[in-house]
């Protein structure tokens, strides 16, 4: 089996495994969403956008830079995974404990829900960072089928404890119900990390390990793709925590009402972005699942300096690209019937709100096309060893995102912190995919890019003409006539144009 075949299948897998756990997180959100309303969903957002800010430091890198040491000499596997379980738990303690602290030490958090939900989802991400570190042995082997297994099946108790909350246990007691929500999400990823771990010990023992020079060498190892990391994660999620800071919250007044002291309030707002932001993440992760599949032959090529490593970059940006560019164009146009299919009615534009989910899903798809190609380049730089570059380039796209969210986050509320997004997300691409350029001494050919953006052009304009044509139709209708006509006709498209390369045709045409 070719080298390329192998990383589309393990792709493959771990996209299908998202698409399943994407439906069932659509099944959450309209869950959470009506049961909570949009402040409820607010605070349920910035729960988990606190925490992230702490998860991504005690993940620190480490699971990238595992992969990569792993694929150098396959028989160091047990000995590496242990070493790496005892100094993952070992920061994941630290950063989790640190978070709980801050939640309750933040004076606008204060009389909300947020400290205790904060307390109780630290749980849930403490499982999460261990299931990433026994998948990594996985990974390595392209095997990720078996991690996709776990993911879906703990999505699965995850939905199920939640179906219960919402709708039998706590319908009329939103503050008790909140908390079990986040106890759903705990159960969930304790689910999906023992299943995982199960499939794990058929490739290797899982122990503690505590050899703390390995464990220095590991930390220091990825300490500046470490550092580049948590930069990322504050630029991505420092839009809603400022929010949260510099809007006010909703008051709840002794007649039981809800009042917003001021023209936007930081729940509702983060409520609308978060529905958004929620679909956006769905789709980030498919770069992210290709990338972490080419890692290990990346890896290869860079220390064995193969010539491949060029084909290798252009078969990597053409897909990403080939996979973006219909999706931000589909989805700007169908962001309404989308935003009413994963969320609520409320979400909308013109309902409850002048600006609804809707306008922040048509601005944060160009963020997604850019984080992308963003992947690749990031991922090329860590196999490089250019980790520090990265880092500093992340540390100036904070200072950039930090800048533009204080400016405009106080005047156009959600909206601003989008359009800073994807200006945030473009600055990462121009520097990074200068500095790859630069190292590797080549350019990407933006051939198949052509050919893509005319493919999709054309796709676009039948969705539009479709949705112009259905227009007071059900949403449910909607999506499901032309999600496929749009996949349809950019298939076509796409083997029109020939920005199928004859490589990719034969992987196809092979069982």
């Amino acid at each position: 089996m070719s080298i390329a075949r192998k990383i589309l299948e393990n792709t493959f897998i771990q996209v299908l495994g998202k698409l399943i756990t994407a439906g069932l997180s659509i099944v959450v959100l309209k869950i959470i969403s009506g049961y909570l309303g949009t402040a409820g969903y607010g605070d349920y957002t910035t729960v988990y956008q606190f925490l992230a800010f702490f998860g991504i430091a005690a993940d620190f890198g480490i699971y990238t830079i595992t992969v990569k040491e792993m694929s150098k000499d396959e028989k160091k596997i047990p000995m590496i995974l242990g070493n790496v379980m005892g100094l993952r738990t070992f920061l994941a303690i630290i950063t989790m404990g640190a978070a709980a602290l801050a939640a309750f030490l933040i004076p606008s958090y204060a009389g909300t829900v947020i400290p205790m939900g904060v307390l109780i989802a630290t749980l849930a991400t403490f499982f999460t960072l261990l299931n990433g570190t026994v998948s990594s042995v996985l990974q390595v082997h392209l095997k990720m089928q078996f991690a996709t297994i776990g993911l879906v099946i703990g999505k699965i108790a995850s939905v199920a404890y939640m179906a219960l909350v919402a709708y039998v246990l706590y319908t009329g007691d939103m503050t008790t119900g909140f908390y079990h929500l986040m106890w759903a999400g705990v159960l969930g990823n304790l689910v999906m990390f023992v299943i995982t771990s199960y499939f794990v010990t058929r490739f290797s023992k899982i122990t503690y390990k505590f050899d703390f020079g390995f464990w220095k060498r590991i930390f220091i190892t990825s300490l500046p793709y470490g550092v580049a990391l948590v930069l990322n994660t504050i630029y991505f999620r420092l839009d809603v925590i400022l929010m949260t800071l510099l809007l006010p919250h909703t008051e709840v007044l002794a007649s039981g009402n809800i009042y917003c002291p001021s023209t936007m309030c930081s729940d509702t707002e983060v409520g609308l972005y978060g529905v958004a932001m929620r679909f956006l993440e769905m789709l980030v992760i498919i770069p992210i699942y290709f990338m972490n599949s080419v890692l290990p032959v990346m890896t290869r090529f860079i220390e064995e300096q193969s010539n491949r490593i060029k084909s290798l970059m252009q078969y990597s940006f053409d897909f990403l690209i080939a996979t973006g560019v219909p999706i931000l164009v589909g989805s700007f146009i169908l962001a309404v019937p989308i935003i009413k299919f994963i969320s609520d009615p409320e979400f909308v534009s013109g309902n409850l709100y002048t600006f609804g989910s809707d306008v922040a899903v048509r601005i944060l798809m160009f963020a997604m096309l850019f984080s992308f190609v963003n992947s690749l380049f990031g991922f090329t730089l860590v196999v490089l060893n250019k980790q520090i570059k990265l880092m500093f380039i992340n540390a100036g796209c904070v200072l950039f995102n930090l800048i533009g969210n204080m400016m405009f986050i106080p005047l156009y509320g959600f909206r601003g912190a989008a359009v800073t997004s994807v200006l945030s997300e473009l600055f990462i691409l121009i520097l990074t995919g200068w500095v790859v350029k630069k190292s590797l001494g080549f350019s990407l050919s933006p051939k198949t890019l052509f050919k893509i953006l005319l493919s999709s052009i054309v796709m676009g304009l039948v969705v539009a003409s479709g949705w112009w044509i259905m227009q007071g139709a059900w949403f449910v209708w909607q999506l499901a006539l032309l999600v496929p006509l749009g996949g349809v006709t950019y298939g076509i498209m796409i083997l029109w144009t020939k920005a199928i390369t004859p490589e990719m045709w034969r992987l196809l045409k092979k069982s």
